[in-house]
């Protein structure tokens, strides 16, 4: 099948290349001409495991093109993939303007039946507006015969584990109310439905509700048990056992149950904020939903908080060594990391930052690189020297079984202060470290 995807962000070049892998011929079309010239080239604009070899091989084989070309994007495909950013507006509402510019694109360009579907996170009745979008063109075209569909097909899928999710998807959800449209569909993820069926067949607003629910409930988790944690500090208890003692309960799972430094990235954030939008503008008060964003924020704030108590206040010159500054292990993603709210406040209070992380030094160059209070390191253990005490946010697996002695020989200070307890606070207490976990007595 030809399609085409308009996009090449985290989703649409995760989705465009998987496409190409299975057979269908596929192009991507960008605005961006600097980087479709890189992805013609084989460079990869984002860190995403197993990305590059399947866009470079599909490339090759001619089953994966990139253009700027929305013309000829439109006459290729069959079908046509929205795939672009829905960022926060102001109000925390998502922004569709890219969206509905390139719903605009596609009706300038069609010249025959078209099927439209919004991959793109988009809040309820984002279809809607699509389709009056297309229509309105169409008729200022003079083309009002040429029909259309428009589905939303959203996407599951977890930076750092993208690739794997979109070729083994655990559900496919086609939003339509379009037989035509869900034969179409079902044919083009036929290679990805063999072993079960995963096709989840719904109405246009329940399928873009599935994706903003799917994401708030696992960010519902991630604050609860950060909740739990706090509370465990205050209690006494330990936060891991708690951990194991909740997760054996097949209801509750172990996944999303980590406590830590809080959410962060492009998705959980955003979405909770535009779901919370959505209630508002139908007079409903998500009250849970604004409890999961708080406790977010406040989440971010924690091992600054124990770093300054541990200081009492006096951090003006001092320097922390930060292990991880993107929001997740395995990408290079800085949006909304808990590792950004760190090292600013720890500036604003006079200290010096040494970072390292295996991903995302590039970014955290783009976006701090000015600052001389900021040294990025080459490797982990080259952040320790001279620091007063370590700070670990992100949860690499480069991280889990460092150098204690060495790590000891450098610090002044044997101190760490782990968000994402990683160490046996026994084991750090036996090797003389002053160890501040999360959840857990220190």
């Amino acid at each position: 099948m030809k399609v085409t995807v308009f996009g090449t962000g985290y989703v649409g070049l995760v989705q465009g290349a998987i496409l190409a892998e299975v057979g269908h011929n596929v192009i991507c079309v960008d605005v961006d001409e600097a980087k479709v010239e890189r992805l013609k080239k084989g460079e990869i604009p984002i860190y995403e495991p197993g990305l590059e070899p399947l866009v470079k091989e599909n490339f090759e084989a001619g089953r994966l093109q990139f253009t700027t070309d929305a013309a000829e994007g439109v006459k290729h495909g069959d079908v046509q993939f929205i795939a672009v950013g829905t960022p926060p507006d102001e109000d925390g509402s998502a922004d569709l303007k890219y969206v509905l510019a390139v719903a605009g694109t596609i009706a300038e360009h069609m010249d025959r039946r078209q099927i439209i579907i919004d991959k793109s996170t988009v809040p309820v009745g984002t279809a809607d507006k699509v389709t009056a979008k297309v229509a309105s063109v169409l008729e200022a075209r003079g083309r009002s015969d040429l029909e259309f569909d428009v589905v939303s097909n959203p996407e599951f899928l977890k930076e750092g584990s993208a690739v794997a999710d979109c070729m083994k998807p655990d559900r496919i959800i086609i939003g339509t109310s379009s037989a035509y449209a869900e034969d179409v569909v079902r044919e083009l993820y036929g290679p990805f439905n063999r072993n079960h069926d995963k096709v989840m067949v719904m109405d246009v607003r329940s399928a873009e509700l599935t994706k903003y629910a799917a994401n708030c409930m696992l960010a519902t988790k991630i604050s609860f048990m950060n909740e739990i944690a706090n509370l465990a500090e205050l209690l006494g208890a330990d936060i891991e056992a708690v951990r194991q003692g909740i997760g054996s309960d097949p209801r509750i799972g172990y996944h999303f149950i980590y406590p830590g430094v809080g959410y962060g990235g492009s998705c959980f954030p955003k979405d909770v904020q535009a779901l919370i939008q959505a209630a508002d503008l139908v007079d409903f008060d998500a009250k849970v939903l604004k409890s999961v964003e708080e406790r977010n924020h406040l989440q971010k704030t924690t091992l600054f908080q124990k770093i300054n108590k541990h200081y009492k206040g006096d951090l003006a010159g001092k320097t922390f060594a930060i292990w991880g500054l993107s929001f997740k292990p395995n990408t290079d993603d800085m949006r909304e990391a808990p590792a950004r709210v760190l090292m600013e406040a720890l500036w604003a209070a006079g200290a010096k930052v040494q970072a390292y992380d295996p991903e995302a030094m590039e970014e955290t160059q783009r976006i701090y690189g000015h600052r001389d209070d900021l040294s990025l390191c080459g490797t982990k253990e080259a952040t320790l020297k001279g620091a007063d005490a370590l700070a670990i946010v992100t949860e690499w697996q480069l991280f889990r079984a460092p150098d204690f002695d060495l790590m000891k020989e450098h610090l002044k200070e044997p101190t760490v202060f782990d968000g994402r307890n990683m160490y046996s606070p026994k084991r750090m207490a036996a090797k003389g470290f002053t160890y501040y976990s999360v959840g857990r007595p220190s």
